[in-house]
């Protein structure tokens, strides 16, 4: 919390994750678009505590059941099962670095089904 300040100062999760470095490059040239490694910027020790987190979260989703399991372990079996170890990790720690900034900036706790009452989430029950 002390390296990240006031989480506000980022207009949404995807600029803290960005500030993290845990977003791709991109080289753009000609309308074409290429996505490299992560960017490495940011503060290295919190991005590793990410990352290391991550690590533990596949581990932990991969041990409970399906039908245990919360929204956002199912997410990860389901990225697990068609992604590379390495992107599957740094996209977890980006998802995570997303949900730290939320819980920051709206002062909230932690909630393993907020993404439930997320409005994406309530159109593709409607349909």
């Amino acid at each position: 919390v002390a390296t990240v300040g006031d989480a506000r100062e980022f207009k949404q999760g995807r600029q803290m994750a960005a500030w993290l470095g845990l977003v791709p490059t991109q080289r753009s040239s000609g309308g074409h678009a290429r996505l490299g490694t992560i960017s490495c910027r940011g503060d290295a020790y919190l991005r590793t505590l990410l990352i290391q987190g991550a690590r533990s979260s596949l581990q932990r989703a991969k041990a409970v059941a399906m039908e245990k399991a919360t929204p956002e372990q199912r997410w990860i079996r389901l990225l697990d099962a068609r992604l590379p170890f390495g992107k599957v990790i740094v996209a977890i720690a980006n998802k995570h670095a997303r949900q730290i900034w939320a819980m920051l900036a709206r002062e909230v706790d932690y909630d393993p089904h907020a993404c439930l009452q997320h409005p994406m989430h309530q159109q593709g029950r409607a349909a």
